[in-house]
């Protein structure tokens, strides 16, 4: 039962609500029904089954000072256990209602609180159950309750006032319900589409991080193995010839390769810096390389005129970006992508193109946003049998604007068109 209250497990730390959270909204609404129900029994003057009003809210706050004692602060709940908590907020408020005019009393609108909890908080499923259990206890109000307490003298609801509450809420339920949890989701959304981007950063700033340590200990071992290897020469000349000598040549053997690993991870190291300055044709050179065994033919135009072809920093985000919207076109291509790549005084732009079917006009307007999909089967395998959920788009997107630059989603005559245009000046490397 549990586990069909829980949407995609890969994110159910999303819809894990904080029990101090719950347990301070209950405060608030005990104090509020406290305060309500004495304030018409003592304030206005006005009869009503007090005492039955005082257990209700009693047992909220009977229920509020278990959760505390038994739960640390920190307790977070899972989604059971939160649908049943609020579950239990809606069986007490109907309870104080049907004791205090049911509908007729205009503290009916409160059941909308829970609910509204539930749809910005939790999954589509006990939202919809919490949304019934909502909509079931107003029905039964509306027939059943004991009469609005009034000062004076009795008042009588007309019923058609009590439909027309019954009709708001009711309404009102299924409304914000939808409206708040598409809202809230929305958000979480975009929360977990912006941490796959910070992974994906991290984890380039890490290999670098790992290139610069490997460089450091080359640098580091280079002076004792030298002196070992010096050790082991003299060691060399001064041992007759035997086993023990066999063994010292086979020492300084291994010396000498050990040397020649680091001078490698070294020269490595030195040798980055030319890397990281490469003109736009070669930056697509290394986009494209990963993506020529597909079975779709790339081709790269990168016009040649009077102006100087631009030298670029080495960007992982940009190759990351760029990347991915070229793996993209070689998934939904038909047999050819274009890649063109035009440059003046004041911009860059890199334009790729392919002969698929194009975007679908439905969510071309939406292209960037996170889980919005429309992802072909080319690439067949074990990791793609899944619909995609669109964080390709969405994070190559982000580091290619992070870069500068502005990203274009369009339909030519055949296939799909990407625009993606740096300022020249943001972009390109400039030289002494």
């Amino acid at each position: 039962m549990p586990e069909l209250f829980d949407r995609d497990t890969s994110f159910a730390p999303a819809f894990q609500i904080r029990l101090d959270t719950l347990i301070r909204l209950r405060w608030l609404a005990i104090a509020g029904q406290t305060v309500a129900v004495l304030g018409v029994y003592l304030g206005l003057g006005v009869e009503l089954p007090l005492a039955l009003c005082l257990a209700a809210i009693a047992l909220s706050a009977a229920l509020n000072l278990w959760l505390r004692i038994a739960y640390p602060v920190t307790e977070r709940l899972n989604t059971l256990r939160a649908a049943m908590l609020l579950g239990f907020d809606i069986l007490q408020l109907a309870v104080l209602l049907a004791l205090t005019g049911g509908l007729a009393n205009p503290f009916s609108m409160l059941f909308l609180a829970p609910v509204l909890i539930s749809a910005t908080s939790l999954p589509p499923l006990p939202t919809t159950i919490l949304g019934l259990l909502a909509f079931a206890c107003v029905t039964v109000l509306a027939f059943f309750h004991l009469p609005l307490p009034w000062p004076g003298s009795d008042f009588s609801v007309p019923f058609l006032y009590v439909a027309g509450t019954w009709t708001a809420i009711s309404i009102s339920l299924g409304f914000i319900g939808i409206y708040a949890w598409r809202v809230a989701d929305e958000g979480r959304q975009l929360s977990e589409a912006l941490a796959a981007t910070e992974l994906v950063l991290a984890r380039e700033q890490h290999i670098s991080a790992l290139d610069g340590l490997a460089a450091a200990a080359a640098h580091e071992l280079g002076t004792p193995l030298a002196t070992i290897r010096l050790v082991v020469r003299e060691l060399e000349k001064g041992v007759p010839e035997g086993p023990v000598k066999e063994d010292v040549t086979l020492l300084r053997e291994q010396v000498d390769r050990c040397r020649e690993i680091l001078k490698k991870l070294t020269s490595l190291h030195e040798d980055d810096a030319p890397h990281s300055e490469m003109t736009i044709r070669h930056l697509l050179e290394d986009v494209v390389a990963p993506h020529r065994e597909f079975g779709v033919a790339i081709g790269i135009d990168a016009r040649d005129d009077a102006r100087r072809e631009p030298v670029v920093r080495r960007n992982p985000a940009v190759l990351y970006g760029l990347g991915n919207l070229v793996e993209n076109a070689v998934d939904f291509a038909g047999s050819e992508v274009r890649i063109e790549a035009r440059w003046d005084n004041a911009e860059i732009a890199v334009t790729i193109m392919d002969d698929g079917p194009g975007f679908p006009p439905e969510v071309l307007a939406r292209l960037g946003d996170p889980y919005l999909t429309t992802r072909g089967a080319r690439r067949a395998g074990p990791d793609t049998d899944r619909p995609g959920l669109g964080l390709g788009v969405f994070i190559a997107k982000t580091l290619l604007e992070r870069s500068g630059a502005r990203v274009g989603f369009d339909n030519g005559e055949q296939g799909a068109i990407v625009r993606v245009t740096w300022p020249r000046a943001a972009f390109e490397l400039a030289k002494a």
